[in-house]
């Protein structure tokens, strides 16, 4: 799980990896969302591990709440 303040006290954005399948489903949470419910799955990552790393790590670096908030 990663968070990133949302500038409102107690609600950040939180980005999540689960498994899902052959490899993780990354889910995004607005601020304010439930975490326990599903979240908006925005990619869907497989491969050996160091592969899903790499991945994930590409995604938490592209993960830009500026532009994600006008998606909502």
């Amino acid at each position: 799980m990663a968070t990133r303040d949302s500038g409102e006290i107690g609600l950040p954005w939180v980005i999540t990896a689960e498994r899902g399948g052959r490899g993780m489903r990354v889910s995004l949470y607005r601020p304010g969302d439930d975490v326990e419910s599903e979240g908006d799955v925005i990619a869907e990552i497989s491969g050996n591990p160091r592969e899903m790393g790499r991945q994930l790590r590409s995604i938490l670096e592209d993960a830009d709440t500026g532009t994600l908030t006008n998606e909502r």
